[in-house]
């Protein structure tokens, strides 16, 4: 572990992949999660763009128009209990090959202004079988009224439930898989 609080492997990615140029009034974090399913497997939800609430609990319904590719925006209806109904965001980045995904939110009813993140993809082993060390960062102005430490705390916590949820099904997915062991075929 470093001074972060990442392994060296992990500091190794977020500086690849996950340097975001802050400003004043913004904050930004990384966040990592380990899960017990493949690359290829995790990748399949991650990269649907279209299709969010396939993993994040707190979207109810996602619209795009057109192709998917960069450039591309979704219209995302958010579930109530959160300060928002609605969200709009452009997809930036979408790298099959290196597993990268990056989007910024462009409009909605909600307080999260110039926002933007990357969640990228690395293969690892976990328990003798294929796993994915899953790492999202963000950036994110500091609203009017609050501190970057509570900013970064209630962004955290949204993705820390995503991921938690990406990791949930994910890891249901690689059961009704059967990934062999590592070292066992």
């Amino acid at each position: 572990m470093n001074g972060n609080g990442y392994t060296r492997m992990e500091g190794d990615y977020i500086i690849r992949h996950h340097r975001h140029e802050t400003r004043d009034n913004q904050c930004s974090s990384a966040l990592v999660k380990h899960i017990k399913a493949p690359v290829h497997l995790v990748w399949s939800l991650v990269r649907r763009f279209d299709q969010p609430q396939k993993y994040k609990p707190f979207i109810s319904r996602c619209v795009v128009q057109g192709d998917l590719e960069i450039g591309s925006v979704r219209e995302v209806d958010v579930k109530s209990g959160l300060p928002a109904t609605t969200s709009t965001e452009r997809l930036e980045l979408l790298d099959d090959e290196e597993h990268i995904l990056g989007i910024r939110i462009v409009g909605g009813d909600h307080r999260l202004r110039n926002y933007s993140s990357v969640i990228t993809l690395h293969p690892e082993i976990i328990d003798g079988r294929p796993g994915t060390l899953v790492i999202e960062s963000f950036v994110v102005d500091v609203p009017d009224g609050n501190t970057k430490d509570e900013t970064c705390y209630f962004v955290e916590a949204l993705i820390n439930c995503n991921l938690k949820s990406l990791a949930d099904v994910s890891e249901r997915l690689a059961v009704q898989d059967r990934t062999e062991p590592i070292g066992r075929i």
